[in-house]
């Protein structure tokens, strides 16, 4: 059949991109946190981001400081070791709801300037992307009456004459049936002219003189499906923003589609900074295996990114400086090298190519170090802290909210649960602690240090302890993992 890709109407061919975002975020929530942002403010607005560039004080994974002054809750100290507060004017993280609320603002400005187009994909490839125009039934549901059930197909009241010839799925419309007659039918096969009921073959015997007869009561209609019974030709089955998953997918087939129109991955290349990086074997002289290469590419994959290149550039400002001035990328994602080290070049590019610093670190542990900086109108950088569970703290906090909006994904529905242990919080950041989820509470992991994945490996969700700490049974908004979710985001496509 000619690919039947087409809307039911011509104005929803012009739905563009820009107008399925707008669509699908029409009623946002609250952002992450205990604050509304409606409009976050820009780099240049927010008051902790005033000034030039700035080091953080933080270690990534070559080696510089990873917190104010050392890990998780050991309290607050700037690059030369005196302490500091919220209120210290060289303190400029962005709290940590806030920071997820501007990655979603800028991924918006971004859908905007892009004015990405709608693409036609086959149904084999449109898992996980989100719907730009509505899906619109081509038929009716079923599209004739048909057989519920294997049995036989009677007209009129018992007993019954059975035909001979069967009617099976597939084949042409039988014979008409007269009162008094019935025919075998197999599940999903067309229901004869005449016919009333679908007798189920464990419902029905044959008498002594090889008549059909009931063995139990029939209803006038009972296991026909009739033509529309799901819908008719031209009903809106799903709106436009949909993500589609398996079930809309067999939806979208059986409503007579072979392509649907969707809102485009957002691109994505990846540059793994660092010398010190194996890519294979164990680690030896000084030297460590690179678990972010191959962590990051299937987590965006499942945020909704398509990969364009992973890249690893080590320690070279003017490699680095190429590979992002020379990238088409919707968004750049570097790993390590945003602090203010002696091979931290992220902030020295970012600053020579005239970038916009929106968040400049971030009230979080782990991961304060992350950034988001707006290249060009409709491009990004997330820089992400080297070490490993700080870099999903930054993906998490940046990179998803950013990529969920640009692939116009619903935002997923915000929930707590009850913490079955005290967790120890940070005296002005929040943290984000693995947890495994066991009936109606979740349990605090161990291994939750900057550098460790043995925690967030064995996680259902992560939990946002906010600042000072969570006592048993304090209740904790969490954060699902892709693949802890159950949905469509298990598919690393």
């Amino acid at each position: 059949m000619t690919s039947p890709g087409t809307r039911a109407d011509e104005e929803a061919e012009d739905l563009d991109v820009e107008e399925a975002l707008a669509l699908v975020n029409e009623n946002p929530g609250p952002p992450h946190g205990d604050h509304d942002h409606a409009a976050p403010p820009t780099h240049a607005e927010h008051p902790h981001n005033q000034g030039q560039y700035g080091s953080h004080g933080y270690r990534d994974h070559h080696g510089h400081q990873d917190g104010h002054g050392g890990q998780d809750g050991h309290g607050p100290h700037d690059r030369h070791g005196a302490p500091h507060g919220p209120s210290d004017p060289h303190h400029r993280a962005t709290p940590w709801p806030e920071a997820r609320a501007t990655a979603e603002h800028a991924a918006r400005t971004a859908a905007r300037a892009a004015h990405r187009a709608p693409v036609s994909v086959p149904l084999d490839a449109a898992l996980g992307l989100s719907l730009a125009t509505p899906l619109t039934a081509l038929t009716d549901l079923p599209s004739f009456d048909t057989s519920a059930m294997d049995g036989w197909a009677v007209a009129g009241p018992g007993p019954w004459t059975v035909r001979d010839k069967s009617v099976l799925a597939g084949h042409a419309e039988p014979a008409p049936l007269t009162d008094g007659e019935a025919v075998r039918i197999a599940t999903g096969a067309r229901i004869p002219p005449g016919a009333t009921v679908v007798l189920r073959t464990e419902h029905g015997r044959a008498d002594d003189k090889g008549r059909l007869q009931a063995t139990r009561g029939v209803v006038h209609g009972q296991d026909i499906r009739p033509c529309g019974q799901e819908c008719r030709s031209g009903d809106q089955l799903l709106p436009v923003g949909t993500l589609a998953t398996p079930a809309v997918l067999g939806l979208a087939a059986a409503a007579g589609y072979d392509t649907l129109t969707t809102v485009p991955r957002p691109r994505v290349d990846v540059l793994v900074l660092g010398d010190e990086l194996l890519t294979e074997g164990l680690p030896h002289d000084g030297l460590i295996r690179d678990v972010l290469g191959p962590m990051l590419p299937p987590w965006l994959r499942a945020l909704g990114a398509e990969i364009r290149s992973v890249r690893r550039i080590g320690d070279d400002a003017k490699v680095l400086h190429r590979a992002i001035t020379t990238s088409v990328a919707d968004l750049i994602v570097t790993t390590g090298g945003t602090a203010a080290g002696p091979v931290d070049h992220v902030h020295p590019v970012l600053r020579r190519i005239g970038a916009e610093l929106l968040v400049d670190g971030v009230e979080v542990r782990p991961g304060h170090p992350m950034l988001l900086a707006r290249l060009k109108a409709d491009r990004h950088l997330v820089g992400l802290p080297g070490n490993p569970l700080a870099a999903v703290s930054g993906l998490l906090t940046l990179a998803e909210p950013l990529l969920r909006t640009l692939a116009a994904r619903p935002a997923p529905e915000r929930y707590a649960l009850p913490l079955r242990d005290a967790v120890q919080g940070h005296p002005y950041d929040t943290r984000l602690v693995p947890v495994v989820l066991r009936g109606d509470g979740a349990v605090p992991l161990r291994y939750h240090g900057p550098a460790m994945l043995r925690g967030i490996a064995a996680a259902d969700a992560l939990a946002v302890v906010p600042p000072g700490g969570a006592r048993p049974g304090q209740e904790a908004e969490l954060l699902d993992l892709p693949w802890a979710a159950g949905g469509i985001g298990v598919c690393f496509t």
